[in-house]
């Protein structure tokens, strides 16, 4: 399968120092994005800690299936979180560190995502941007509870609080997305830096623009940075050029790991 990507972190405005971390690794089709917490560089540490960590443990996908590859996300994420929440007990100034993660592992004509927090992953296909990973964040249990719409939760006095991270506590539990790609998808990794401060439709208007991956990703930071920057903000395109085009629609699949 054939693909160009593109990537890019930007500290924001209003932050002074950026706790995102990326990754690409093209050759084995493996992206991540994660947004530390912690304050004191200490956010900065467990999102490096993350991408580096899952990069490792991921490992070469080629000839795996999509349970194989599914299982791998999970443990890595796992290991990643083990190793992230055991520095929290060891080191005193990076206890209540963590971070979100955001994996997009690319086989023959499909994807599968782990996901943890609220970093988002989205697939434009014909037209129509469609997130495929679903938020764990306070405001989401309520949009989910009926008690907020969507627009209210963007705007709620507690929309970055997430209720799910890697290094919080002994063991997490990654969702896992996986589904089908076509010749023209775009698929999206993003931290809430991003997503927080434009719209579905906004996304959509750069990610249709002339252009490519690279000029995408410096239009939606630029544009975020003009709406108020208020965190760090990091986005990875990924264009896809050579997948079976099957004719089915994106028919995405969650399954949390149990």
């Amino acid at each position: 399968m054939h693909f160009t990507c593109a990537a890019r972190t930007d500290v924001g405005i209003v932050r002074s120092g950026n706790e995102d971390n990326y990754l690409m690794l093209s050759d084995r089709g493996i992206f991540i994005v994660a947004d530390g917490m912690g304050g004191h560089a200490a956010g900065e540490v467990a999102s490096e800690m993350a991408v580096r960590i899952i990069s490792r443990e991921l490992g070469s996908l080629r000839g795996q299936s999509d349970e194989q590859v599914g299982e791998r996300l999970r443990q890595s994420i796992r290991a990643a979180n083990e190793a992230i929440f055991g520095r929290t007990l060891a080191e005193h100034d990076k206890r209540g560190m963590g971070t979100t993660v955001t994996v997009l592992a690319l086989l023959p004509n499909r994807y599968l995502i782990g996901q943890v927090g609220d970093s988002r992953a989205y697939l434009l296909r014909d037209g129509a941007l469609l997130q495929l990973t679903k938020d764990h964040s306070y405001v989401q249990e309520q949009v989910d509870a009926g008690l907020l719409t969507p627009d209210q939760a963007r705007v709620h006095p507690y929309s970055n609080v997430i209720t799910r991270c890697v290094g919080a506590g002994m063991d997490v539990t990654p969702d896992i997305y996986f589904g089908n790609l076509q010749n023209g998808d775009l698929v999206l990794l993003a931290s809430d830096g991003l997503t927080g401060m434009l719209e579905d439709e906004q996304l959509l208007k750069i990610l249709q623009s002339d252009g490519g991956p690279q000029k995408w990703v410096d239009r939606m930071i630029s544009e975020a940075n003009r709406r108020g920057g208020l965190d760090n903000i990091t986005a990875i395109v990924v264009r896809i050029e050579g997948a079976g085009a099957t004719g089915e629609q994106p028919a995405v699949t969650a399954a949390s790991a149990g």
